[in-house]
């Protein structure tokens, strides 16, 4: 089994705000994009076009409906799902090569390919569901927090964050050092009390979800007034011609 490396001091990860989320799915289709051709790529789909489509997607997003409590209207709720890079992740303890690893330098969780036998006890460890099979390539893939474009000195500054970050056009995802406590991901979690995705397991995910805001109860629809009926035969020749005309 392979070992963990101890704590990292810098945790990068992803801040996602479930309250401006409109699960438009272009992070989704952005982490494809790009990951496709990238360290992890290809992401492969079998049957794209049939009946039973399926492929390898390190991005997705579920929609809920929430039932009204209390004073809270029922709402949808859109809840993007991808690999949390745990502090301590079960699916790199129970990895039998050593292909999936967890890194010292900023704890970014990864999978070398080449050592991958496609035994599937990560993904079978993953109490996330962040794991992806690829049944063309038998091995298995998942997020990289696209690390070969966050480090890359040959693209702009301002570029050199995850493809699904960029790409949401809410501002829903957010990304940065979450082990600073002053960096802006770290204060918008303090800011919005940020939760982690199911604590009491143990494997101590870095991701943090915003909650939605509490929405309010639509008021009554306010009495209409009635409105007195015009009597076209009381009008000029020329507006009586002019309502029939825009009448028909």
């Amino acid at each position: 089994m392979t070992m963990l490396p101890p704590p990292s001091a810098k945790k990068l990860g992803l801040v996602i705000d479930l309250d401006t989320c409109v699960g438009c799915h272009a992070c989704a289709v952005a982490c494809k994009e790009w990951n496709a051709g990238g360290i992890a790529g290809p992401l492969t789909d079998e049957n794209p076009y049939g009946a039973e489509p399926a492929g390898v997607w390190f991005n997705r997003v579920h929609s809920y409906t929430l039932d009204a409590l209390d004073e809270q209207p029922e709402m949808t709720l859109h809840f993007p799902r991808s690999c949390l890079h745990c502090e301590t992740p079960a699916c790199v303890s129970v990895c039998p090569t050593g292909a999936s690893y967890k890194r010292v330098e900023d704890g970014i969780v990864l999978v070398d390919e080449d050592k991958c036998i496609g035994c599937k006890l990560c993904s079978w460890a993953c109490p996330y569901g962040a794991r992806e099979y690829s049944e063309v390539e038998g091995v298995m893939k998942k997020c990289t927090l696209c690390v070969d474009r966050i480090y890359n000195e040959h693209i702009p500054e301002e570029s050199r964050q995850p493809a699904c970050v960029q790409a949401c056009p809410t501002r829903a995802r957010h990304f940065g050092d979450l082990g600073d406590e002053n960096s802006a991901v770290s204060k918008l979690v303090a800011e919005r009390s940020g939760v982690a995705l199911m604590p009491e397991l143990g494997y101590a995910p870095v991701n943090r979800y915003l909650p939605p805001r509490a929405r309010r109860a639509a008021p009554p629809p306010a009495a209409t007034v009635a409105e007195d009926k015009l009597d076209t035969q009381q009008l000029p020749s020329l507006l009586r011609w002019l309502d029939r005309s825009l009448s028909r």
